[in-house]
C-alpha cells in the first residue's frame, strides 16, 4: 500500500454511529450527526472551505489538515492557526504527546481564542471537552467564529444547517431528541448588532407590546379569514412557517406549490425550511428592513416574529389607511 493511501486510511473519521447506552453516564448528553446531515452538500462544502483556508494559512509552516474531525482536537493546529491569525505568541509546549498534555495545551489555546473573540466558554458553542472529544459540530462552530473574526471575506456557504440527534441516558434508558444546528448565517442576515424599533419597544415601552400584537393579529386574521384560518397566539403559531408562508402568498400574490414547503412539518428541520423560505420571499420583495434569523422564529422569539409580521403590516395595512396619517413605527 502506498504511504499516501495508508495516511488517508488512518484519517477516516471516527465512529459515527450513535453512542450505545453503556457509553454514556447517567444524565449525560451527547450530540450525534446522522448520515443525512454528514452527507448534506452545504455541510460538506463548509468543511472544504474551512480546510482550504487553514491549509493556505499554514502552508509556510508545512502543516496540512486532512480532516477537521481528526486533526483539530489536540490543539496543535489551533495553536499554529491562532498564532498566525492573531499575531500573538502563546506560551504552550510545541509538541504534546500525552492526552494530559494535549488537553492542557488545548485549554490554553481556547482561553486565548475566547479572549480574542470576547466569548467565554459558557456562551461559546465549543469547549475543551467537546473539541478534545472530536465533536465535529463544536469544531466547526469554533472555526467559523475564527474565520468571521480574522477573515470576514472568506466565502463561507450561507445558511448551513444540519439536523442533530441528542442522545441522553436516563433511568429508563436512552432518550433521543432531534434539533437543528445553525452553523452559518442565513443569506438574509445583515449586521445583527444594529437596533431597530422593536428593540426600543421591548426595552423602553414593554407595556405597548401587547397593543402592537393585538393590532397585528387583527390584521393577520382579516387576511387569513379568506383561507378559513385564524391566529390566536402570535408568539407560537408562526413557528413552523406554514401560516407565515400562506399569509405572504395571500398578501404578495405568490403561488407556492406544495412541493416547495412542508404543509404539516414534523421536525425542526422542516419548520426551519419553511421559515427560511418565507424570509427569502420577504427579502426578495424588499420588505425586511432588519435582519431576522429563521431559527429565532422557529424558537418562538416574539420580537423576531413581530419584526417579520410588521413588515407585512406596514406595507399592506398602513397603505390602506385613508386618514392621511403618515406611516410610522409602532412605538
Amino acid at each position: 500500500m502506498e504511504p499516501e493511501s495508508l495516511y488517508n486510511l488512518l484519517q477516516i473519521p471516527g465512529k459515527v454511529d450513535p453512542p450505545a447506552e453503556e457509553e454514556l453516564s447517567q444524565g449525560e448528553k451527547r450530540k450525534f450527526l446522522p448520515p443525512t446531515s454528514r452527507n448534506n452538500p452545504k455541510f460538506e462544502e463548509l468543511q472544504k472551505v474551512l480546510m482550504d483556508w487553514i491549509n493556505a494559512e499554514l502552508l509556510p509552516e508545512h502543516i496540512v489538515v486532512r480532516s477537521l474531525e481528526e486533526d483539530i482536537f489536540d490543539g496543535l493546529i489551533l495553536h499554529h492557526l491562532f498564532q498566525k491569525l492573531s499575531g500573538l505568541k502563546l506560551d504552550v509546549e510545541e509538541i504534546a504527546l500525552t492526552a494530559a498534555s494535549q488537553r492542557r495545551k488545548l485549554t490554553t489555546v481556547l482561553e486565548s481564542v475566547g479572549q480574542s473573540l470576547q466569548v467565554e466558554e459558557p456562551q461559546a458553542k465549543w469547549g475543551v471537552e467537546s473539541i478534545f472529544s472530536k465533536d465535529l459540530l463544536a469544531t466547526l462552530h469554533l472555526l467559523v467564529a475564527l474565520a468571521k473574526r480574522f477573515q470576514p471575506d472568506l466565502p463561507l456557504p450561507t445558511n448551513v444547517q444540519v439536523e442533530v440527534i441528542t442522545m441522553e441516558r436516563t433511568k429508563s434508558g436512552l432518550k433521543s431528541e432531534k434539533s437543528v444546528e445553525q452553523l452559518t448565517e442565513c443569506g438574509c442576515l445583515l449586521d445583527l448588532s444594529a437596533e431597530d424599533v422593536f428593540d426600543e419597544l421591548f426595552k423602553l415601552a414593554p407595556e405597548k407590546v401587547n397593543a402592537v400584537k393585538e393590532a397585528i393579529v387583527k390584521f393577520v386574521n382579516q387576511e387569513l379569514d379568506r383561507l378559513g384560518l385564524s391566529v390566536q397566539n402570535l408568539d407560537t403559531q408562526f413557528a413552523d412557517g406554514v401560516i407565515l408562508l400562506l399569509l405572504i402568498g395571500q398578501l404578495e400574490g405568490f403561488f407556492l406549490h406544495l412541493k416547495e414547503f412542508y404543509l404539516t412539518p414534523s421536525s425542526p428541520a422542516e419548520m426551519l425550511h419553511n421559515v427560511t423560505l418565507a424570509l427569502e420571499l420577504l427579502k426578495e420583495e424588499g420588505l425586511l428592513s432588519y435582519p431576522v434569523n429563521p431559527e429565532d422564529i422557529v424558537n418562538k422569539d416574539a420580537k423576531s416574529t413581530l419584526r417579520v409580521l410588521y413588515s407585512l403590516f406596514r406595507k399592506h395595512k398602513l397603505k390602506e389607511s385613508t386618514d392621511g396619517v403618515p406611516q410610522r413605527s409602532p412605538n
